[in-house]
């Protein structure tokens, strides 16, 4: 049987917040694998020595976005990554919404501020920041054309770090029908799950947020199936993909909208679909076999 490792983060002190992983590491290793969890910056570990590393949990990552990919790359080089290196390259700059859009997805309108432009941002709706390399809502927040003093000193904030910022408009959708994350699998649709808005009125962009409130298990509509398998089809170069989480919110004209599309570290709520792990454990022996 194969040697897996589960590529995660190193939480410190603290308990993991995935917590999906024990569930794969047990279920792997109960179909006989050599499975682990391991930080994917964990110092002198031998990737060639597995048989699959699975990107799971590196939830870290965009604090360090370049040296990610080239750990990535460098995985690649001498073991099956999960999801390609090219993968992640690609999906960790939030600048493939641009890629999408033009490919005919329908995404939220999206408008990017590189460090040195000027802050234009909208003076007649409501919109959020964030930036284009972010996981967990991470530097982002909301904003009416009131907060324009603050959000200004938000994207300066950011251009300092080198960061370059996403504007989009604030889907009021979202406060009604939420967020809905379809995931997939093995290249077929696994499970989805519903949860409610994120980003808050006033809430500061470097407070602590909850990255997936009110979550429930979701049976998607044909519509947002339909955007989902669009997108999937978008990603260049048709690569293969172990998993991908696809994130929709309505749009003005009640339409899904794609948000993002998550292939590098989703996470998959496996405790909302129990019954999805041994779906999950079968496609990742499936993908170290080959």
């Amino acid at each position: 049987m194969p040697r897996v490792a589960l590529a995660t983060y190193d939480p410190g002190a603290q308990p993991s917040k995935d917590r999906d992983l024990p569930v794969l590491v047990r279920a792997l290793r109960d179909a006989g694998a050599e499975a682990v969890a391991v930080p994917w910056d964990a110092p002198d570990t031998d990737w060639s020595g597995f048989d699959l590393v699975v990107i799971r949990s590196t939830w870290d990552y965009s604090w360090r976005a370049e040296e990610f990919v080239a750990w990535a790359e460098k995985c690649a080089a001498v073991t099956r990554l999960a999801n390609p290196a090219e993968v992640v390259r690609w999906n960790t700059d939030k600048r493939y919404l641009g890629d999408l859009a033009e490919a005919g997805v329908a995404v939220v309108p999206t408008r990017y501020l590189a460090p040195g432009d000027a802050p234009d941002l909208p003076d007649d709706h409501e919109y959020v920041i964030k930036p284009t390399s972010g996981a967990g809502a991470r530097y982002a927040a909301r904003y009416t054309p009131d907060d324009h003093d603050r959000a200004v000193r938000h994207l300066a904030r950011m251009h300092e770090e080198g960061l370059t910022a996403i504007v989009q408009p604030y889907l009021s959708g979202i406060d009604v029908s939420g967020e809905r994350a379809l995931q997939f699998f093995g290249g077929r649709f696994l499970h989805a799950g519903r949860k409610g808005a994120v980003l808050s009125p006033g809430t500061a962009y470097d407070a602590a947020k909850v990255a997936h409130p009110d979550l429930v298990p979701w049976t998607p509509t044909p519509a947002e199936l339909a955007v989902a398998e669009r997108a999937l089809a978008a990603v260049p170069d048709a690569p293969e993909l172990l998993y991908a989480r696809v994130d929709l919110v309505d749009g003005a004209d009640g339409q899904p909208r794609l948000m993002e599309l998550e292939l590098v570290e989703p996470n998959l709520f496996l405790g909302l679909h129990p019954g999805s792990v041994a779906v999950v454990r079968d496609a990742i022996l499936g993908a170290a076999g080959r």
